[in-house]
């Protein structure tokens, strides 16, 4: 299952007359509409329209929409205006928390098209689990009421590369970095070789750190009464697809 539907996207040139041009078009997801503001030379970022999503299944698809704006170059760059920078300063209300990775190539708030107090972000690499990263995401769903916590992974994890080659060596990785790799080793898939190991290995980690979450009492209490789901997914570079992992 993706977040949503496939589509090619534009080449840089394209993008880049798209951005100084300015566009007017409107995607679909799940039929519903979703209608791209007109761009100018200098747009301003609109506010978000419509309610903020207070159950998953509506922050999956406003996740979901947000990334199909990102991947067809058609970003609306919401939640960054004056007003809402002033309005942020009395409280916030995230509607999902996001554990991706530290890679500069995957911001959360970029790849989901998403602005300031929309997401709660936690960024480890290769998304591992420690204490403070625990600790983050249960205040977002415990403190203020987050329906919504996702496991981003992504295509070409330089972690997993790192936990996979070491474990084939059998060399020590550089300081902290071997207890990157300790923590994504119970996860190696074995049963493949080369780059498709690295890659099974992805979706293998982004899995089993969704279950640790989901294990967790406070967290699993919440899943229990139907106030959070514990997704994962993940990202692709080559596409910009954010792909749901079952």
């Amino acid at each position: 299952m993706i977040l949503d539907v496939d589509d090619t996207p534009l080449p840089a040139p394209a993008r880049r007359a798209l951005l100084r041009g300015g566009l007017v078009g409107a995607v679909a997801l799940g039929g519903v509409a979703l209608t791209a503001t007109a761009a100018s030379a200098t747009p301003t970022a609109p506010a978000r329209t419509g309610s903020r999503p207070t159950t998953a299944a509506a922050a999956l698809r406003e996740l979901a929409a947000g990334n199909r704006r990102w991947r067809t170059f058609r970003e609306r760059h919401p939640d960054e205006t004056p007003a809402v920078r002033q309005s942020l300063t009395q409280g916030q209300h995230p509607f999902a928390v996001v554990l991706g990775c530290i890679d500069s190539r995957v911001p959360p708030e970029l790849v989901f098209d998403q602005g300031l107090g929309d997401l709660m972000t936690v960024r480890t690499a290769g998304e591992v689990l420690d204490e403070a990263v625990l600790g983050s995401v249960a205040y977002g769903v415990l403190e203020l009421d987050i329906p919504l916590v996702l496991v981003l992974g992504h295509q070409s994890c330089g972690a997993v590369r790192a936990a996979v080659e070491a474990d084939l060596s059998g060399e020590r990785l550089p300081a902290h970095i071997q207890y990157l790799a300790d923590q994504i080793r119970p996860f190696i898939d074995r049963t493949k070789e080369g780059d498709a190991r690295i890659d099974a290995t992805i979706d293998a980690n982004v899995r089993a750190v969704r279950s640790r979450l989901a294990a967790e009492p406070d967290l699993a209490a919440k899943i229990t009464s139907g106030e959070l789901v514990v997704a994962g997914a993940r990202y692709e570079l080559t596409s910009q697809i954010v792909q749901r992992l079952a």
